[in-house]
């Protein structure tokens, strides 16, 4: 669209009434991010907290690629069709909205977004708001703009700290709105805001002569960022604090959250070809909190790891957990394209970046998930601690191919159907023959492997069709485990992991075996895989 860019900044003060985790938990879980969800209208959203005492507290600012975007009813449909929830509580918060185009802009050389930076690098970042309501003189808005950007601008540039000063100006999609000027200046934690720079900028002969002839009024606040939306809900702190009476389901049911002690968030990323990609994220709710992700086997879902999990967050409270259903699940991009253990492993780093999780503590996966578990540590390993890759084969062999392509055509039989006979088959084949005497047990995978969306999984596995990550193994800069359930594929994935263990890195990665059971160790005997990883975690 041929408009300028923008932002859309938001002052907010709630009454005394509401409680500020629900404030908090609404405005960053539900608000922020369903905005950071069109990234071609919106490219960031930042929150920032007043430090000058004044009200309002808050003050939100949303980067707008073209400001008509804001006319249009994708975006105002937003506001005409808020939830219950949300129209309650905005009910409760003193809004004030403002639209202003971007007219000038100067930074330091290196200047790097707030979205860009680690939310320890961000938050603390001090901005301030200089709102200027020109005279009635004629011209007094460009004598403004003519001053700010000639002289003040080139001023700041010299306080130490100064990092970006931005000057806007009344949108021109409010015809008709009174012309007021509006400026940020965004310094680093540690500045010299107050010291003789900044003081030298703002006692000048010419700035005397602007602010006496062409200044009607000038507001000034000081802020400090707190808070970077994702395109995802992530925050399970207020979360956490919370009543159970604020459970919150959206409209179209994708993302769910359950507030209190044991706090976690349903909800979904949207890959660049379109997928929606469900996750759950639990345990930990501190910020800081490191985090432990889980990639499920090829056919399951992120509820694969439910009990394990359970234990999971009894013995490591310290952890904040992350599950996603992999490509392939739910259903397939249009057009559609057969994907490759690139194309998962991808998804993952869509996931964590959505999330803003800029480093895993641990990854862990299984079958499918174990292949994209070590490929992320091959291929990203500044964002990953350490890895546990359980039953899966560092290379694909052309029989494998063959196997898979014989499972699709019996999911697509009866229109369909016969996915509940291949689910039937994948979990005698896949369970040891003690747990396939667990009757609930078979019949949970069973079920679970049943509900896969058949083009989902024709256009998914081939991620296992061709693929061999040996080579690349000797040069992998991430510690990793690797773990097999003892009768997995009759004990021949055991002899494989043992044959390519010795090929990580500085080849003394550990195969550890879960006694009686076989591919999904984890979902068979949770108990036995926490006692055989407990240590390594």
């Amino acid at each position: 669209m041929s408009s300028p860019p923008g932002i859309l900044l938001v002052t907010m003060q709630p009454k005394p009434g509401l409680s500020i985790d629900q404030f908090h938990e609404w405005y960053n879980n539900e608000h922020g991010p369903t905005r950071l969800r069109m990234p071609d209208i919106f490219s960031n959203g930042l929150r920032y907290r007043a430090t000058d005492g004044d009200k309002p507290e808050y003050m939100a600012v949303y980067d707008v690629t073209s400001m008509q975007h804001l006319t249009t009813e994708r975006y105002t449909s937003l506001r005409a069709n808020r939830s219950g929830r949300e129209a309650a509580t905005i009910g409760q918060v003193e809004v004030v909205r403002y639209l202003h185009d971007l007219i000038h802009t100067k930074q330091v050389h290196d200047f790097v977004l707030p979205e860009d930076l680690t939310d320890e690098q961000a938050e603390g970042r001090v901005t301030i708001s200089v709102t200027i309501t020109p005279t009635d003189v004629r011209g007094a808005g460009e004598e403004y703009r003519k001053w700010y950007t000639e002289e003040h601008a080139e001023m700041l540039s010299k306080v130490p700290g100064w990092l970006r000063s931005r000057l806007f100006k009344t949108s021109s999609i409010e015809p008709g709105a009174k012309e007021v000027y509006f400026g940020l200046h965004d310094y680093a934690k540690v500045n010299g805001l107050g010291g003789p720079e900044h003081k030298a900028s703002m006692d000048t002969p010419w700035r005397d002569e602007v602010f006496g002839k062409y200044v009607a009024s000038k507001g000034r606040r000081t802020y400090s960022l707190f808070y970077v939306f994702g395109p995802a809900p992530r925050d399970l702190a207020p979360l956490s604090k919370l009543p159970t009476s604020a459970a919150f389901t959206s409209g179209d049911a994708k993302t769910v959250t359950s507030p209190g002690p044991d706090a976690a968030i349903t909800s979904y990323i949207t890959t660049k070809d379109s997928l929606s990609i469900p996750y759950r994220l639990e345990g930990n709710p501190g910020p800081d909190a490191r985090t432990i992700a889980f990639c499920n086997s090829l056919l399951t879902s992120l509820h694969m790891w439910d009990a394990f999990v359970d234990i999971l967050k009894k013995e490591r409270p310290d952890l904040r957990i992350l599950r996603y259903d992999t490509r392939g699940r739910h259903s397939i991009p249009q057009p559609p394209v057969a994907a490759s253990l690139d194309h998962v492993t991808d998804d993952l780093l869509t996931v964590l970046d959505a999330l803003r999780i800029t480093k895993l503590d641990t990854l862990m996966g299984v079958s499918m998930g174990g292949a994209t578990t070590l490929n992320f540590a091959l291929k990203h390993p500044e964002r990953l601690g350490k890895f546990v890759a359980c039953d899966f084969n560092a290379t694909c062999s052309a029989a494998n191919t063959q196997a898979w392509k014989d499972r699709i055509a019996i999911a697509r039989e009866d229109n369909g159907q016969g996915i509940k006979t291949l689910a039937t088959q994948t979990v005698a084949r896949w369970f040891h023959p003690g747990t396939m005497e667990k009757e609930d047990t078979a019949r949970r995978m069973t079920e679970m492997v049943a509900a896969n969306d058949v083009e989902g999984f024709a256009h998914s596995c081939t991620a296992l069709w061709d693929y061999d990550l040996k080579p690349a193994m000797g040069g992998c800069k991430v510690p990793g485990l690797f773990v097999v359930g003892e009768g997995d594929g009759k004990g021949a994935v055991v002899k494989a992991m043992e044959g390519f263990k010795g090929l990580l890195g500085n080849g003394e990665a550990e195969l550890r075996i879960v006694p009686d059971t076989g591919h999904l160790p984890m979902f068979e005997d949770p108990v036995k895989f926490w006692e055989t990883v407990r240590n390594y975690l």
